[in-house]
């Protein structure tokens, strides 16, 4: 199966936004190739529509389109009445479809279940694609009736072995844009660390992250992403420790905060760094250290990543410098320090070049054309 000139609908658990994942990424490769790509969020429960509405319009991308929808009946079915939940889904999920025209693939990253692939016609090939880690029940509910499931790491896959579907590895993919064509070893004698991503989440390892930045004070650490709740389409609910958090990192002398910002932007930006630092808390990590969308991005920059533990990288020794321990990052600030010290050694032209070519297997384009072969493997 060709991936071209199809009809596509990417179910997503986030609104459509400035900071982009992989479902958005996928999204934008399926329509560069000619697909007439759907991109459906959850429903609304701001009442920003009427009871019902389906609303389908453009992203400014050719070949991609929003569907915006509230459902004719209350949310809270979902947890109080499932089967009629599930039973008056169908009836909207046929609304949706009018407005949509005939779909001949659902591609599913919704990990909540909120819209399962059951819903749709079982004219549809059904593809579930859960990129983050979640419970067994729910996951093995959310994929049935998925004629292929494709995830990030073996410990997601894992979850659905009870099921007779077929499953694929893929690892997590990258923006061509993310790619540095142009590598150099030049400084300026400022040492720039980067990060990105969602700086509201509670699985941040707040302490270690900031007695990292306390301790390098010669170093300037450059966040992008949420660090405001209304600026961003991927936070979900707070914890109390968040905003003191943000707070903090405010207060550092050594931080630069740039907030949500464009991909492309992002990815112009990243290429002047000359480190990268993740640090979860594995322990409350939602991905719990198997594997992160980021790393494959600041890998195309070319520059050393520092990280806490995480598992899909045991297989890609020397790719990242990760802490040994699976659950404790006791090790991460001496590790950074480390790394720092020698940066000229670890950010050598051989090793940036390395990590680049790494990442070139990974870029959307290529993820796709290893789709279409998992397709042309398992559906007749």
């Amino acid at each position: 199966m060709e991936l071209r000139n199809k009809s596509i609908l990417i179910i997503s658990q986030q609104d459509w936004g400035e900071m982009f994942i992989s479902k958005n990424h996928y999204a934008l490769e399926l329509a560069r190739r000619g697909n007439k790509v759907f991109y459906l969020p959850g429903p609304d429960q701001r009442n920003k529509l009427k009871s019902g509405e389906v609303k389908v319009g453009s992203l400014g991308y050719d070949n991609l389109f929003n569907v915006e929808h509230r459902l004719p009946f209350p949310y809270v079915l979902k947890f109080r009445a499932r089967f009629l939940y599930d039973l008056l889904l169908k009836s909207h999920i046929a609304k949706v479809l009018k407005q949509t025209g005939p779909i001949d693939i659902i591609w599913s990253f919704d990990l909540s279940n909120t819209i399962p692939l059951s819903s749709f016609p079982d004219s549809c090939i059904k593809l579930f694609m859960p990129v983050d880690e979640l419970g067994e029940k729910i996951a093995l509910k959310a994929a049935k009736s998925a004629d292929v499931i494709f995830s990030v790491t073996n410990e997601i896959l894992d979850k659905f072995r009870s099921l007779q579907v077929p499953r694929v590895f893929l690892n997590h993919g990258v923006a061509d844009m993310f790619i540095n064509n142009n590598v150099t070893s030049g400084k300026d004698g400022i040492v720039r660390v980067g990060l990105s991503g969602n700086f509201l989440r509670p699985d941040i390892d707040r302490q270690t992250l900031l007695e990292i930045i306390s301790n390098n004070k010669n170093a300037e650490f450059h966040f992008w992403g949420s660090v405001g709740k209304s600026k961003s389409n991927l936070v979900g609910g707070l914890d109390e420790g968040a905003l003191p958090f943000v707070q903090m990192l405010e207060q550092q002398k050594n931080v630069v905060l740039h907030g949500a910002v464009p991909p492309k932007q992002l990815a112009v930006e990243l290429k002047n760094m000359d480190a990268f630092l993740i640090c979860y808390d594995v322990n409350k990590d939602q991905s719990k250290g198997t594997n992160y969308h980021k790393i494959l991005e600041y890998l195309g920059a070319g520059k050393v990543v520092v990280s806490n533990n995480v598992s899909t990288y045991k297989q890609y020794p020397g790719m990242i410098e990760m802490v040994a321990d699976r659950t404790s990052n006791k090790e991460l600030p001496e590790l950074f320090r480390h790394v720092l010290q020698h940066l000229n050694e670890y950010n050598a032209i051989t090793r940036q070049k390395e990590r680049i070519d790494f990442t070139r297997q990974f870029t959307y384009q290529r993820q796709v054309d290893k789709i279409e072969t998992a397709l042309n493997t398992y559906i007749r």
